[in-house]
């Protein structure tokens, strides 16, 4: 109504108009207003209200909210035109997506959400699958160090998340167990006949029982530091046997074997099991408390958080609020 020019937008430039009508709240749309009504070029009033000219491809069914920050780099432009979607209904989330993941990350993972998202139009877990691509580029840094397989360009949406959710895993190991042994076991290392305990009291030791014993000890980061069970390997004639876990088992007070298996999960034999057993009760089982810590109460270690995400707050010159400062289980659960 105010100017035809502007009315002209809606064919034009229907992401411009919308911008100009729904602006961010850091952009101040009467300069751009004023381009559209002067009559200069399309690029200078879209570069006026902070939008990237290639959104000019867009529809009108793409803008349902505000039009985020979105990324504009050359490589960038010359890339996202060939993964538009086809489907009004995906655009609003889609373009919401291309831009989160710029944040996130950078300009390449938001073309590689943008090829994906239409692949499989997943949108959960944005949060986590950002850090991990980023910290997947950032070699030296602690989070890439943790990373057992580094995002590609080329992988797809559930290989990459099956990736991202293995690099969590990780980084919850080192958060729940810290830099430093566990420092009460409960109970202590000893020998029956041919069979020796030792503790895994430390990630080294644990993530080497995971490996070499084919198992998934290494998830068990959450029981131990909410101080609900303890990891032991068993030996024999210096070769691994079995692994074993122990804690409180119902309401038995009493401190019980949870779990003996041997190499890839196989049943422990029945004289394992006696043997684990004379072991448990050579302790004063009777003394021990193991001080349960009610679930999700047991803190995270400060100074692997800081060291983990401090090179992601720095590079993105913030600390996010659903990335904090100070160890949150929910924040990181929230991922």
């Amino acid at each position: 109504m105010r100017h035809p020019h502007l009315a002209d937008l809606a064919l034009s430039f229907p992401a411009l108009l919308f911008a100009l009508a729904v602006p961010r709240p850091d952009v101040d749309p009467e300069r751009a207003i004023a381009c559209v009504i002067a009559g200069r070029p399309l690029a200078e009033a879209a570069a006026a209200a902070g939008l990237p000219l290639w959104l000019r491809k867009l529809p009108p069914e793409a803008f349902v909210r505000q039009i985020p920050p979105l990324p504009n780099g050359e490589l960038f432009r010359r890339q996202i035109g060939n993964h538009l979607p086809r489907s009004p209904k995906l655009m609003p989330t889609w373009l919401q997506l291309v831009a989160e993941m710029a944040a996130l990350a950078h300009e390449a993972a938001a073309v590689w959400i943008a090829r994906e998202y239409l692949r499989a139009p997943k949108r959960d877990h944005m949060h986590l699958l950002g850090l991990w691509i980023w910290f997947s580029g950032q070699p030296g840094c602690f989070g890439r160090e943790l990373i057992e397989r580094p995002w590609t360009p080329a992988m797809k949406l559930d290989a990459a998340r099956t990736a991202a959710f293995a690099w969590r895993a990780n980084t919850t190991l080192h958060l729940n167990i810290g830099q430093r042994p566990i420092r009460n076991m409960w109970l202590n290392p000893g020998r029956v006949g041919d069979y020796e305990f030792r503790p895994l009291d430390d990630i080294p030791a644990i993530v080497e029982e995971a490996v070499v014993m084919r198992n998934c000890v290494r998830t068990y980061d959450d029981d131990i530091a909410h101080n609900r069970s303890r990891l032991w390997s068993v030996w024999r004639n210096g070769e691994r046997v079995a692994t074993l876990e122990t804690g409180l088992h119902c309401h038995d007070p009493l401190l019980n074997i949870i779990q003996l298996e041997g190499p890839g999960n196989a049943a422990a034999p029945r004289e394992l099991w006696w043997i684990a057993r004379r072991w448990l009760h050579l302790h004063d089982l009777p003394q021990i408390e193991t001080g349960r810590i009610k679930w999700r109460q047991a803190p995270l270690d400060l100074a692997t958080w800081r060291r983990l995400w401090r090179p992601y707050w720095l590079a993105k010159r913030r600390i996010p609020d659903w990335l904090p400062l100070a160890p949150s289980r929910a924040a990181f659960a929230a991922l």
